[in-house]
C-alpha cells in the first residue's frame, strides 16, 4: 500500500497542525484550522492561554468567546508539552520578533522555538515561520539549525515563510479574507506550504523564495512607517503655522490618484510598524549600505511622544500650572482604539516622560482594567473609572487612544483642559479648554 504524502493529506484533511505561540497571531490560525476540519494542536509556554483555550474563553478582546468556544472540541487541545510537537504533520511558528535595547533585531524567540523543534520533528513534516523577520532569517538561520538533527531541507522536510498580517479589529478583513503570501525553500516546500493556507485562506500569494516573502512584510511595513513619519513631521510643522493638519489630510485625499491618506499621532504602536523597518536597517550594514530614509522615519516616528509631552507642558503653563504640580490622565491605553493590544503604545512612553518630569499621572482604559509588566515598561497602575467626579480631579486629560466608546463631548466638558492627540474632537466647540497635538 503507498504512502500518503503530506500533500495528500492535506488536501483531504487529514494532516495534523500544531501552532506554536497562542497569541494575536496565533490564535486566529488556529481557529481556522479548527473551522477546516483539522486535527489542530496549540503550544505555548503562558499555561494562562493554555488554561483560557481548554475551557472555551478567550484572553484578546477583539476575539470573542463564541470564535474560542469552537475549540471546545476532540480536534483541538493546547499544550505546553512540545514533546508532542513530533506528532504533527504541519508546524507554524508565530511568536514575537522584538527589538533589543539598541534596536537590533532580537531573534532569540526564534531560534530557541526552532531549537526545540529540532529536538522533537521528524522527516516529512512542514515547518513554517510567520513571525516578522529579516531576509535570511528562515533559510540560513532556521535551516541551519534543522539540518543539523541529519535532516535536509526540502529532501526530508519542508520549510517555509508566511508572514503574517494580521491587523486587530479590522471590521473589513480577517485571517481568511488577508491574502497571504507564500515562499518555500525549494518548489516543493513551497507547492505544500501553499496547499496548506489554501485551506483557510482565500488568496495565496506564491513568491520565489523564502526571502521575498521576508521582505515583502518588511517593505509593507516600512511603507507605513515612512508615511505616517512624513505626516507627523508636516504636523509639527502645520502647528506652528497653524493650520489643521487633519483638515489639510482630508481636502488632499479628494484627489482620486497619486495619493493616499495616513494619519499623524502621538507615536507609532503594534508589534509591527514601530519594529520591523529596524530589522532590515541592521540587516543591511551586513551588505555596507546604510538605510538613511528608514532611519530618519524611525527617528521622527519615535520623537512623536516628547512632541506630545511639550504640547502638554505648553498647555498647563498657560493654564498658570507646572507639569510637577499638575494631575494628569491619560485617555487610552493600547496603541489603537477598540483593542487590548499595549505592545509598542506610545501611551506608555507619554507615562513614562511625564512621570520623570514630576507629573502625577493615571491612566483610563474600558478594556485594559491594569497595567502588565513589559520588556520595557512596568507602570504597575490600574485604571481609573472614567467619570464626572474624576474627571474633574485632574489638571489635564491627555486623548492618546480614541476609543469608539469613549464620550468625548462629555470629557470637553468636565476636564479642565484637554490634549487632543488623535484628533478626536473634531466638530465639538472649543471653549478655551482644547488643545491639539
Amino acid at each position: 500500500m503507498q504512502t500518503m504524502t503530506l500533500l495528500d493529506k492535506i488536501k483531504k484533511r487529514d494532516a495534523s497542525i500544531g501552532i506554536i505561540g497562542l497569541g494575536y497571531v496565533g490564535l486566529p490560525l488556529v481557529i481556522q484550522f479548527v473551522k477546516a476540519g483539522f486535527k489542530t494542536t496549540g503550544f505555548d509556554i503562558d499555561e494562562d492561554k493554555i488554561k483560557h483555550l481548554n475551557q472555551g474563553k478567550t484572553y484578546i478582546k477583539h476575539i470573542p468567546d463564541k470564535e474560542v468556544k469552537i475549540l471546545k472540541t476532540q480536534s483541538f487541545k493546547a499544550t505546553t508539552n512540545f514533546s508532542l510537537l513530533k506528532d504533527v504533520d504541519c508546524i507554524i511558528i508565530c511568536v514575537p520578533t522584538p527589538l533589543g535595547k539598541h534596536n537590533e533585531p532580537d531573534l532569540s524567540f526564534v531560534l530557541n522555538t526552532t531549537n526545540t523543534v529540532a529536538k522533537y520533528f521528524r522527516k516529512g513534516q512542514l515547518i513554517v515561520l510567520e513571525s516578522t523577520t529579516y531576509p535570511g532569517t528562515t533559510d540560513v538561520d532556521m535551516r541551519e539549525i534543522l539540518e543539523a538533527t541529519g535532516l535536509k531541507a526540502g529532501q526530508d522536510f519542508n520549510l517555509a515563510f508566511s508572514p503574517e498580517r494580521e491587523d486587530p479589529n479590522n471590521k473589513d478583513y480577517s485571517t481568511s479574507t488577508i491574502p497571504k503570501i507564500v515562499g518555500g525553500y525549494t518548489n516543493n516546500c513551497l507547492k505544500n506550504a501553499i496547499a496548506l493556507y489554501s485551506t483557510i485562506v482565500k488568496n495565496t500569494v506564491p513568491v520565489s523564495s523564502t526571502r521575498v516573502a521576508e521582505a515583502a512584510k518588511l517593505l509593507e511595513n516600512i511603507y507605513r512607517a515612512v508615511n505616517i513619519a512624513m505626516v507627523n513631521e508636516m504636523k509639527i510643522l502645520f502647528d506652528k503655522m497653524d493650520i489643521d493638519i487633519f483638515e489639510v489630510i482630508d481636502a488632499a485625499k479628494t484627489k482620486p490618484f497619486g495619493f493616499q491618506a495616513f494619519y499623524p499621532g502621538p507615536g507609532l504602536g503594534g508589534h509591527c510598524i514601530p519594529i520591523d523597518p529596524f530589522y532590515l536597517t541592521w540587516k543591511a550594514r551586513e551588505y555596507d549600505f546604510h538605510t538613511r530614509f528608514i532611519e530618519l522615519a524611525g527617528e521622527i516616528n519615535t520623537s512623536m511622544p516628547y512632541y506630545v509631552v511639550e504640547k502638554i507642558i505648553g498647555a498647563l503653563n498657560a493654564k498658570k500650572k507646572t507639569l510637577p504640580s499638575s494631575k494628569i490622565l491619560v485617555l487610552g491605553l493600547a496603541y489603537k482604539k477598540d483593542i487590548d493590544d499595549t505592545r509598542e503604545s506610545p501611551s506608555l512612553k507619554i507615562i513614562e516622560l511625564l512621570s520623570e518630569r514630576g507629573a502625577s499621572v493615571d491612566f483610563n482604559d474600558p478594556y485594559i482594567p491594569k497595567t502588565k509588566k513589559m520588556r520595557k515598561y512596568d507602570l504597575r497602575k490600574n485604571s481609573v473609572p472614567l467619570t464626572e467626579k474624576n474627571l474633574k480631579k485632574y489638571d489635564c486629560v491627555v486623548i492618546a487612544t480614541d476609543h469608539s466608546c469613549y464620550n468625548f463631548e462629555l470629557i470637553l466638558k468636565y476636564s479642565a483642559l484637554v490634549v487632543d492627540t488623535r484628533n478626536a474632537m473634531k466638530g465639538l466647540k472649543n471653549n478655551g479648554k482644547l488643545v491639539k497635538a
